[in-house]
């Protein structure tokens, strides 16, 4: 897999993503052909899409200068490349994992408006129009809301969309289990809740809450 076609692959997903949000594309032929696909966050405006794309495949070129098979994550995109093809494949062979280092005070309410929400947007991300997202926020209390996102790379089918979620979502007892927060992170989709507004358009009332956070790969 010849660096000059990883070059011109992550040039084409630089300049084409930003358009649509996605792009899923090839470079090269025969055994020199090398896979790839960029996502920007559902939520996410044109120009913030750009930038991230922008830096994702400058950062994965110095991150992964050799590797046959690379991926990147970032808050706004996702970028991969492999020198085998992986479209509409769900892939959840590598996962990262964050998560808030506090605890919930009432666990019991917590994770049963947690599933409720999570079973919600679930759903609404592998209708066709939502092209794999989802999104939404429900309140803890008269002063705590919930907020939570989930996202499908769009070369999914909505069985493949919802399987790979579920397969985020069964992560969260063993490595979220009553954190304020928590992020599944894998090829195929990912899976995010914050007691803070962290996609858009955001809340104004309590953006900008404590954000501590721990990784665990």
């Amino acid at each position: 897999m010849p660096s000059s076609n990883i070059n011109n692959l992550l040039s084409e997903l630089v300049l084409k993503t930003p358009s649509t949000g996605f792009l899923a594309t090839t470079f090269g032929k025969e055994k020199d052909q090398v896979y790839g696909l960029a996502q920007c966050r559902g939520d996410v405006s044109t120009q913030d899409c750009s930038i991230c794309i922008e830096d994702a495949a400058k950062q994965i070129r110095q991150r992964c200068p050799n590797q046959a098979d690379a991926r990147i994550w970032y808050d706004f995109c996702f970028l991969r490349y492999n020198n085998k093809t992986f479209a509409s494949q769900v892939d959840t062979s590598f996962g990262i994992f964050y998560y808030n280092v506090e605890n919930v005070t009432d666990p019991k309410t917590f994770n049963n408006k947690l599933g409720s929400l999570m079973d919600e947007i679930r759903a609404e991300a592998v209708v066709p129009k939502q092209e794999g997202l989802g999104k939404g926020k429900t309140k803890l209390s008269p002063f705590v809301t919930l907020y939570a996102l989930v996202q499908c790379t769009r070369d999914l089918s909505e069985i493949s969309c919802a399987q790979c979620l579920a397969i985020s979502v069964s992560n969260f007892p063993t490595f979220c289990n009553n954190r304020k927060g928590c992020r599944v992170l894998y090829s195929s989709c990912y899976v995010r809740y914050e007691l803070y507004p962290f996609f858009f358009p955001l809340d104004s009332d309590n953006a900008g809450a404590s954000k501590k956070t721990m990784r665990a790969v």
